[in-house]
């Protein structure tokens, strides 16, 4: 009996994900929702960059290596959750 009850557990955590594939149709082909989320998420990075420079503000951010990664992960699911969750 105990034995089932984890067997039909484990099978409808594994079955959560299965709801519909997390894509996007673009011009007639589907591309992956992440992919899409990343794209825009470097492009605003670099544009955040570059508006730092202007203002000579990039001294003051802290460690390069660590704010801009960081930066790009904001974003990216920043973005994700906003325009497909």
């Amino acid at each position: 009996m105990i034995q089932t009850k984890k067997v039909l557990f484990c099978a409808a955590i594994l079955q959560t994900g299965c709801a519909r594939a997390p894509a996007v149709d673009v011009i007639g082909s589907y591309f992956p929702v992440w992919m899409i989320s990343l794209t825009i998420g470097v492009i605003l990075t670099f544009a955040i960059r570059f508006l730092l420079v202007k203002l000579r503000l990039e001294s003051e951010v802290g460690p390069l290596a660590i704010f801009y990664p960081s930066l790009l992960t904001l974003l990216t699911s920043a973005l994700w959750l906003i325009l497909f969750r």
